[in-house]
């Protein structure tokens, strides 16, 4: 399909058919009851010296069922009133050129709106835009239009300059993450109120999607004036709430905007983020009703929850990914040119490929997870039309190979490696499943746990050998890959170079037919995975506890958790 429709006019309408329409997302085996010990070779069912899988792409089995939750019904809602969400860690800049984390994006959901959002079925629809873009015959040319009439939370009139205030600030401020994601822009006009010129080198086929998550965030043009990179201490956009709070690891506090252009579809007055990192704690506070929503239920709560009266579990399939990340370069900071890092997990591919070898995804799957998550080999989710046989062929199970390519490497074993891990439950029980299979394939793990923000920030610094973090997931693939394996990529924190991949991930943003970037797609994972700066493990699914007194809330396939239009059950 290609990615341009025609139109009626001399310019074609943009990402009208980005890949909205999900295939079936599967899952690997039969539900078997969750482990909370770390996974061993008695617990993983497979023969440690039989591959488990196979190489063409990991074992795909039933579908789950699919619950992204429903708009409030304003009949069924009270007005006003305080909902508590219990967080699973706690976000990080509250700066949308800034930010890094999954969490931030659920509270930018309720205050920092979009030139575009996704739909349920993951679809561009606008959102501060008021159509999806045209582009000129060439693909260097992008117009928006834009909302006129409608104001920030600080009232400052919003317009065409703020947008191209926030744009410019994305793609110019030293620090940004939103660099790579907005690709080849080289000017951005604002020739009036209403409208958005964008001005590309070459063509951008990914931008759409960009900006229908934080690159698309427009931010108050005076509180960028006044706070310039300090933003986050007291953000400003336009949204349903505004933050008047925040408590350092423990919360952050909404208030409803009254300068809101749809303030009358916002039901409640104040939503409270209590940032709670333990599942089993997360559950059992909405159990309570101490919260009426938790974030990220665990594996093991899915099924108890699911019988749980008063309670309804959201469940959706992921796009994202969960997987390590080596350190092969990044010595001067995320962003900076690649540097060589003396120690064989860096410098030779076999001791990364090795590694791989030696985890059993499919036992891990199983074993920790209940097989409600799945298998995954690759940044493309299979769930997506950009998914080919290519770009999901799977490395085997095989410890007896990696100690082989080990010998090869001329590495003494059992090989060190230090891994940092959040120090969640969650987290901490994967790295330790983690640990004790790669001991078969002549590994000496370490886990070095840390609090969520100070990984983030260990990980930009490149103060790390092996990392344990995974991606929320985009509905273009290019924001799945090259910001993360781009050379100099904003989040390229492994410090990886290959100009080959450069090249095809270049090639793909070019290109308007979708089979052709697929293709192109499956390509670069084939690239990747014969250096393996990132081993991809499995997928999550988005799993949502929310308590039947509150209506309207909903976990979208981008994993954002959508509570601004949420409301308390009369």
């Amino acid at each position: 399909m290609s990615l341009f429709s025609s139109s009626h006019d001399a310019s074609r309408r943009f990402g009208q058919h980005l890949p909205g329409r999900l295939l079936a997302f599967t899952v690997t085996g039969l539900l078997v009851a969750a482990a909370c010990s770390p996974v061993g070779e008695s617990q993983s069912g497979t023969d440690p010296g039989k591959p488990a899988g196979n190489a063409d792409g990991p074992t795909q089995s039933a579908e789950r069922p699919r619950n992204v939750g429903e708009t409030a019904d304003p009949a069924q809602v009270k007005q006003g009133g305080e909902l508590t969400i219990a967080l699973s860690a706690e976000p990080d800049q509250l700066d949308p050129t800034l930010s890094r984390s999954l969490y931030s994006r659920y509270v930018f959901e309720s205050t920092c709106e979009k030139l575009y959002d996704v739909d349920a079925d993951a679809r561009v629809v606008p959102q501060l835009a008021t159509a999806l873009p045209s582009v000129s015959d060439d693909g260097k040319t992008v117009t928006i239009t834009v909302r006129t009439g409608i104001r920030f939370g600080d009232g400052t009139p919003f317009d065409a300059a703020a947008v191209k205030k926030s744009l410019d600030r994305d793609l110019t401020l030293d620090t940004s993450a939103r660099k790579s994601e907005l690709g080849p822009i080289t000017k951005v006009d604002a020739p009036d109120d209403k409208t958005v010129v964008i001005h590309l080198a070459t063509p951008f086929a990914p931008l759409t999607a960009a900006l229908a998550d934080r690159a698309g965030m427009v931010m108050s043009p005076a509180a960028l004036d006044k706070l310039g990179d300090k933003f986050s201490t007291a953000p400003v956009c336009v949204g349903a709430f505004k933050v008047v709070k925040r408590v350092p690891q423990n919360s952050i506090e909404l208030a409803k905007d009254p300068n809101y252009y749809n303030a009358d579809k916002v039901h409640l007055d104040r939503i409270v983020y209590r940032i709670i990192t333990d599942a089993s704690i997360r559950a059992a506070n909405l159990r309570s009703g101490d919260a009426q929503v938790a974030d990220s239920v665990s594996t093991q709560d899915v099924d108890a929850l699911s019988k749980e009266q008063g309670v309804t579990l959201l469940e959706s399939e992921s796009l994202g990914y969960q997987g390590l990340t080596f350190n092969l370069g990044n010595v001067d900071g995320v962003g900076e040119d690649p540097k060589p890092i003396d120690r064989p997990s860096a410098k030779d591919p076999r001791v990364r490929k090795a590694f791989e070898y030696a985890i059993d995804r499919e036992a891990l799957v199983k074993t920790i997870f209940a097989n409600i998550y799945s298998v995954a080999c690759s940044p493309i989710s299979p769930a997506t039309e950009y998914t080919t046989p290519q770009a999901q062929k799977c490395a085997p199970h095989d410890p007896e190979k990696a100690k082989e390519l080990l010998q090869q490497a001329g590495v003494k074993t059992p090989y060190r490696i230090e891994m940092l891990a959040s120090n969640t439950p969650d987290s901490l029980r994967i790295a330790q499943a983690i640990q004790s299979m790669v001991k078969s394939g002549g590994f000496d793990l370490v886990i070095s746990p840390v609090e969520y923000s100070t990984l983030l920030d260990q990980q930009d610094r490149g103060d790390f050998e092996l990392l344990a973090l995974g991606w929320s997931g985009r509905i273009d693939p290019d924001a799945n890959l090259t910001n993360f394996v781009g050379t100099k990529a904003s989040q390229n924190v492994a410090g990886f170079s290959d100009p080959t991949l450069d090249d095809l991930l270049t090639q793909a943003r070019q290109a308007q037919d979708t089979k052709e970037r697929a293709g192109l797609y499956g390509q670069a994972v084939e690239k990747l995975q014969e250096q393996n700066p990132l081993i991809y493990l499995y997928r999550t699914r988005n799993l949502t506890g929310v308590a039947d007194a509150v209506k309207g809330v909903q976990v979208f396939p981008d994993g954002v958790l959508r509570v601004s239009r949420a409301g308390l059950a009369k």
